[in-house]
């Protein structure tokens, strides 16, 4: 019988301008232009070889502010209670987080990206390039997430307002010009 215990160890870690995460975006895509470092430690910096020819970088990293794992979550773009696996949210049995980033340099063992929705000193387990050869998908099926309309996931996803805010607001409004 196979043992059930994985040993992961840091290979860096991620500073970004976000320190509460409350605040921090919840996803890349929310966090268009902040800009962030890794730093590599050193004994892995012979593996950023050749890295530099690519835009995007995925970063696997661990959720280190997670307290709890919940298999059922409300998500940020939502009000109904979703299936961890069914979500992004943090509170997963590995603390496992992966985010597409843009790689901007590298000099020596720091790399200067963008795009940065992690928090500050998120310790890094691994790094992948971005091909799109094989990671561009056409036919694509979002599950739940198709039904929130895209300025919603933009100001919610982007911390600008929570869910409920927003729909206080709508409804505020809506009765100002009745």
């Amino acid at each position: 019988m196979q043992s059930r215990t994985i040993h992961f160890h840091p290979i860096g870690v991620i500073h970004s301008p976000h320190t509460e995460l409350v605040k921090a975006p919840i996803q890349p895509v929310f966090s268009k232009g902040i800009k962030g470092t890794i730093e590599l430690y050193p004994e892995f910096q012979p593996g950023l070889k050749d890295l530099e020819g690519f835009s995007h970088i995925y970063l696997l990293y661990y959720f280190n502010q997670a307290k709890e794992v919940k298999l059922q979550v409300v998500p940020f773009l939502d009000s109904e209670t979703r299936g961890l696996f069914a979500t992004r949210a943090p509170h997963r049995p590995n603390k496992i987080g992966m985010s597409l980033v843009r790689l901007i340099g590298i000099q020596n063992n720091i790399l200067q990206i963008e795009d940065v929705d992690m928090l500050d000193q998120t310790p890094l387990l691994d790094i992948k390039p971005y091909i799109q050869r094989y990671d561009y998908r056409t036919e694509t099926r979002s599950g739940w997430h198709k039904a929130v309309p895209d300025d919603v996931a933009m100001t919610v996803g982007s911390r600008k307002m929570t869910l409920n805010d927003l729909k206080t607001s709508k409804i505020n409004k809506e009765q100002r010009t009745k």
